[in-house]
């Protein structure tokens, strides 16, 4: 494990609203950093023509030049998932998928909001009756059992390391791992039957999950399937730190300074809810990263 690292802002986010925030915040002479993975974004594989301002420009354009503002103005980045989030009194701590340990004073969460569905015949049917999208809030139902966890990034590897803990048997099936090397090396070391370069074909059952039907043919007599096709989600994070969310336990609640309930935990773009603009992203992000900046330095005084 890495030496800890302080910060006063760090931003978990690298879209529109999560690099507004780090150039705001930067901005007000406060150390930043900006953590994710900018391919990772709804932005990078979209055309944009109807930004203010903007005309006719791609979206991984946009990042780039966003990217380069906020290293401008101070702010830096490390291309990595969080894996986990906790709070130490004022502080906030978190651990990363290389190992690093990170503190700071604020936090902004910017993460988007898309659950990646796998597409597959089952998937709609069992959700609730043994598939599930968040192995730290569903884990404790499998004790004894045979799950299955689907995916090759982080969200993925750390909920398949997790489920050890619980189930009688974890099964981790992906077309290639997509994780730093110490991720890797301790997935590699453990107890998970790593089933790459395999896709689900199918997920059957009766009344709830009995099975993964692969590509191959080959089928998984499993209970449970975690379908983590990316990063650690706002679930798994929120879990922890116990933002709270909308009734339907889809959004961050936000006041007009993008504040969470948590004190120093804000919040902005896709994550606080609809529409899905860019534009109210970046306004969003704006307020967030001024207002976290604010609440670092006070921190500070």
């Amino acid at each position: 494990m890495t030496e800890m690292a302080n910060y006063d802002v760090i931003v978990l986010g690298t879209g529109p609203a999560g690099l507004q925030a780090a150039i705001h915040a930067a901005r007000k002479k406060v150390s930043v950093l900006v953590m994710g993975k900018e391919t990772k974004s709804s932005l990078f594989h979209a055309h944009v023509e109807n930004f203010c301002c903007l005309f006719n420009v791609s979206g991984q354009d946009m990042l780039d030049v966003g990217r380069q503002q906020a290293a401008k103005f101070g702010a830096q980045m490390l291309e990595e998932d969080v894996l986990s989030v906790t709070s130490n009194g004022s502080l906030f701590k978190m651990v990363t998928e290389s190992g690093q340990e990170l503190e700071c004073k604020s936090l902004i969460v910017a993460t988007g909001t898309a659950r990646n569905k796998l597409g597959v015949a089952g998937e709609k049917e069992y959700l609730g009756k043994g598939v599930s999208y968040c192995v730290e809030c569903d884990a404790n139902f499998y004790k004894g059992e045979e799950v299955a966890v689907v995916g090759g990034a982080s969200a993925a590897v750390s909920g398949a390391l997790t489920l050890l803990g619980y189930a009688r048997t974890v099964h981790l099936v992906c077309e290639e791992l997509e994780v730093a090397d110490v991720l890797k090396t301790q997935l590699k070391q453990s107890a998970v039957v790593i089933r790459e370069n395999a896709k689900v074909k199918e997920i059957v059952g009766q009344t709830s999950v009995e099975g993964l039907v692969l590509d191959d043919g080959s089928k998984l007599e499993v209970s449970g399937v975690f379908i983590e096709l990316g990063a650690k989600g706002l679930m798994e994070l929120a879990t922890h730190l116990g933002v709270r969310l909308d009734d339907e336990m889809k959004y961050i609640e936000t006041n007009k300074k993008m504040e969470t309930n948590i004190p120093g935990v804000f919040a902005a773009g896709d994550i606080c809810g609809p529409p899905w603009q860019m534009a109210k992203a970046v306004g969003e992000g704006c307020v967030a990263g001024l207002n976290a900046a604010t609440y670092a330095k006070k921190l500070s005084a």
